[in-house]
């Protein structure tokens, strides 16, 4: 799978740029609720879809307030590839296209 391509299988290990903890990915186009920080402080995100939920790796999902939301072109590296299976393939390709299109009605 080439960097460019989206989606990454779940529990795949990524370096963000300028990050320097690993992240595990843990969902799909998930949309965070409540307060969002980034390292500069609060953030408003009203109805932003990311492409990937993650969580620290190696300790994973210690409290539900540690979900970290990020867009593919966020990846600096792919420490590890997540299993991957004809069933999640047809998923990304599923998500790569639904994506686009509601990110298309948001802007329209």
């Amino acid at each position: 799978m080439e960097m460019d391509d989206k989606f990454l299988p779940i529990g795949t290990v990524v370096l963000l740029k300028g990050g320097k903890r690993e992240l595990m990915i843990t969902s799909y186009c998930i949309m965070p609720t409540g307060e969002v920080y980034d390292k500069n402080g609060k953030v408003e995100i009203d109805g932003q879809i990311f492409d990937y939920g993650a969580c620290f790796y190696p300790e994973g999902m210690i409290t539900s307030d540690q979900v970290f939301a990020f867009n593919h072109d966020r990846i600096d590296k792919v420490c590890f590839k997540g299993y991957e299976t004809d069933n999640q393939k047809e998923i990304s390709k599923v998500l790569n296209g639904g994506l686009a299109e509601l990110r298309q009605q948001q802007e329209g």
